[in-house]
């Protein structure tokens, strides 16, 4: 009775401690969960495949599946170790391991310095950034070829049309013909060649010799520019003159109209008392002249008078005046 009891207690347990450890004891690892949302074939990969970081495993593919609001797109659920280092700048990009072609997905990237990844908006989830596989690009870069060459087969073909190749041929019998007449013509080709040459000889000496005439005519063309620019002041200093004239102009004609009035009031009211004038200063003119006469003849007759002239033969004193 006591062995049978020890062994049923015994194989509790060891049933209890299998439970324990199947629902999360302390020797497991503890995952947490991202979500990457890829644009392209998933094709290889599968669930449970490795999720790696930089070469290391650190988690699984959980889930797969088609995005329901947009089928061109595949979520992709990973649980990874919790404690690794997944940043904001983290990517996930698909990849196929050696020649079996088994696929499984490389996280890239995390600097040092950057934030963690965490959920953000209504997102279950924080989202790992992705970017194309190695095979899309190859085959984005290979459909691009095509495309092109097909384009550049294409062009071929419109370029070897068969009136193309007609022109083409026709241009060929040109070019032929072209060349027997160079052919025929070598010597005065090549005179017309020596001619060039000589020409060129000439036109270089001419050159030369118009060097200084042209270090001549440089000061006389700036004296004529200067000359220019002169000119091109006085008239402007002319028309400055004009103007100016114009104004005095319109100012003289006021002037002379006022001067019109006061010269008519003048020549009825002053003239008559300036002739009046006149005729007294003429009167004093020939009293001085006789003045002066009288003196240069007889300069004594200042201080004694006048003396009386003797009558003459027949006259009298008396008559004198």
């Amino acid at each position: 009775m006591l062995v049978g009891a020890f062994v049923l207690v015994l194989g509790a347990m060891i049933i209890a401690g299998v439970l324990w450890l199947a629902s999360g004891g302390t020797l497991q690892k503890k995952y947490d969960f991202y979500l990457a949302i890829v644009q392209e074939s998933v094709a290889g990969l599968n669930l449970n495949a490795p999720v790696k970081y930089n070469g290391v495993d650190v988690g699984k593919v959980k889930n797969i599946q088609l995005d329901p609001e947009n089928p061109e797109r595949v979520k992709l659920l990973f649980a990874i170790e919790r404690g690794t280092p997944v940043k904001v700048d983290t990517i996930a990009v698909l990849k196929t391991q050696g020649l079996t072609g088994i696929a499984y997905v490389e996280l890239d990237g995390g600097t040092k310095n950057a934030a963690p990844l965490l959920a953000s908006g209504n997102n279950q989830y924080p989202i790992i950034q992705t970017k194309p596989s190695l095979s899309t690009r190859l085959e984005n870069v290979l459909t691009t070829v095509l495309a092109k060459l097909d384009s550049t087969s294409s062009n071929i073909d419109s370029l070897l049309s068969q009136e193309n190749r007609a022109a083409f041929k026709s241009a060929l019998a040109d070019i032929a013909t072209l060349t027997k007449t160079f052919a025929a013509r070598k010597d005065l080709i090549d005179a017309s060649i020596v001619n060039i040459g000589r020409t060129a000889t000439n036109t270089a000496h001419a050159t030369q010799e118009l060097s200084p005439i042209l270090a001549k005519v440089g000061p006389l063309i700036d004296e004529l520019a200067l000359t220019t620019k002169q000119i091109k002041q006085g008239a402007l200093a002319i028309e400055k003159a004009g103007n100016q004239a114009a104004i005095a102009s319109n100012s003289a004609g006021k002037t002379v109209e006022s001067a019109g009035a006061n010269f008519e009031r003048i020549t009825t009211e002053t003239l008559p008392e300036v002739q009046r004038l006149l005729g007294e200063l003429n009167e004093l003119s020939a009293s001085l002249k006789r003045l002066s006469e009288q003196t240069e003849r007889d300069p004594a007759s200042l201080l004694r008078g006048r003396s009386i002239v003797p009558a003459g033969p027949g006259e009298s004193n008396e008559s004198q005046p």
